[in-house]
């Protein structure tokens, strides 16, 4: 059940937690420091000791041990159950801590979430900017190098947005991202036809994320303009170690031209 007692000097209890000090009662029935509370004579409570349970900058409240029996507390009872006391006090103390940890954490990210979504859209209002640039311009070559802006910036947006939707703080699925930038390729050419094998669960920090979600978007890009013909475009990602990835994309177009030094490409 529960029971409420005085806090003010009239109480062992309230005694111990006004001065600070440790209170033994050995006869509460001829006790004239204070007036036992009632609920001890009910129970038929004799005496009673009360320490401190201390916390980091005041008393969290007192421990008190009871007892119906005869007998006397003596000092060496009180060092014992301070010693129990300050052990309970440092349990409260860090489930506070914890519990202040946690509810800042949530606040964090609660934060970073909605930077990542202020920042996903914003990166959509460039790419829209760069859409209308596009189609206001006569210029191939321009018109060309708009459409890649486009899309790189379209794909960073992609790693912002899953960053939105994570319950991990920094960290995006990489597998999903990967199959976001292709699902966004897949049908500008009516002649590609994009296979992704990406499976979920491989988790990357968004630091490392942005670059290879980059780089499959650019790889993506060059297999779909320049293939050449009816052609599939895979892409695969796989865990080859503890903490590395591999990711490649292949097509199945004409393949690279003749002479073609890979040292020797920028």
């Amino acid at each position: 059940g529960h029971a409420t007692i005085s806090a003010d000097l009239g109480s062992q209890a309230g005694f111990a937690l006004k001065t600070g000090l440790p209170v033994i009662s050995n006869d509460l029935d001829g006790e004239v420091r204070f007036q036992p509370p009632a609920l001890l004579r009910e129970h038929g409570i004799r005496r009673a000791i009360n320490v401190i349970l201390q916390g980091d900058q005041s008393p969290f409240g007192v421990l008190e041990v009871d007892s119906s029996r005869e007998g006397a507390f003596v000092p060496d009872d009180v060092a014992f159950l301070q010693g129990a006391a300050n052990v309970l006090g440092m349990a409260i103390q860090r489930q506070r801590v914890e519990r202040d940890l946690e509810a800042t954490l949530d606040r964090y990210q609660l934060l970073l979430k909605e930077a990542n979504h202020r920042i996903k859209n914003s990166l959509q209002l460039v790419a829209s900017m760069l859409s209308l640039q596009s189609t206001a311009t006569d210029d191939g070559a321009v018109r060309a190098m708009l459409h890649d802006a486009l899309s790189r910036v379209s794909a960073v947006g992609r790693v912002h947005e899953r960053l939105y939707r994570s319950d991990s703080i920094g960290i995006v699925d990489l597998g999903q991202c990967l199959s976001d930038v292709a699902r966004a390729l897949d049908g500008i050419d009516g002649k590609c036809r994009i296979v992704v094998d990406a499976p979920s669960g491989i988790a990357l920090a968004a630091d490392k994320a942005i670059p290879l979600a980059l780089i499959a978007n650019e790889l993506i890009s060059n297999a779909v303009k320049h293939g050449g013909g009816e052609r599939r475009i895979s892409v695969r990602l796989v865990r080859s170690g503890a903490n590395k990835v591999e990711l490649s994309v292949r097509d199945s177009g004409d393949g690279l031209p003749a002479g073609f030094d890979i040292n020797g490409t920028q």
